[in-house]
């Protein structure tokens, strides 16, 4: 299902709808989750996702004119992967004010330096921040958007089971993990079928 204005609930049918919706939402989201070390968490976005955060956001901005669900379609529906790629949201997760102060100061460029390795294939870099520049010379933001370009033999090589890393080699934060086999049967959803 793709999203478009008749196929999102109206504020009354959402108001409804919300609290059940929330509830599949958040397994959903855990099972899309991908933690690199104690800061780092990758949110895998597909059209779930997405049309859970744009119902928040008409509810939250009290949006039902048509222009303005238009937009938020519009802001939006780019984090869906389209059938080759995964695409996914890295929050820098930092409770203390002073230490993500700090912490963002060094890890100017982290968002390039995240991966997919999947075995007897190149790692995959992300594309990050298409949307707009996300740091500046004294910090980084502590949201980015990556998108993952995966070849046919990424995909390939993914669908048979092999184990999945991801991880970071920025200077400061420098991390690895094995994506959980739920984790990847769910990722792997996201590829078109062959």
């Amino acid at each position: 299902m793709t999203l478009t204005r008749d196929s999102l609930l109206t504020l009354e049918a959402y108001a409804k709808a919300r609290k059940q919706m929330k509830a599949e939402i958040i397994p959903h989201r855990l099972l899309r989750s991908v933690r690199l070390g104690e800061h780092m968490n990758l949110q895998f976005e597909d059209e779930k996702t997405i049309r859970y955060q744009i119902q928040e956001m008409l509810r939250i901005e009290k949006i039902f004119e048509e222009e303005g669900i238009q937009d938020e379609i519009a802001a939006y529906a780019p984090l869906i992967p389209d059938g080759q790629n995964w695409k996914a949201t890295m929050l820098l997760e930092y409770p203390d004010v002073e230490q993500r102060r700090r912490e963002l100061a060094l890890l100017i460029g982290v968002e390039d330096t995240v991966y997919v390795e999947v075995p007897g294939q190149p790692r995959v870099y992300p594309i990050a921040d298409e949307d707009l520049e996300r740091e500046n010379a004294e910090k980084t933001s502590s949201v980015h958007f990556l998108r993952f370009e995966f070849t046919p033999a990424h995909i390939q090589a993914m669908r048979t089971g092999v184990p999945i890393t991801m991880g970071c080699e920025h200077p400061h934060y420098a991390m690895q993990t094995v994506i959980s086999p739920a984790t990847a049967a769910a990722l792997i959803q996201d590829f078109k079928a062959d």
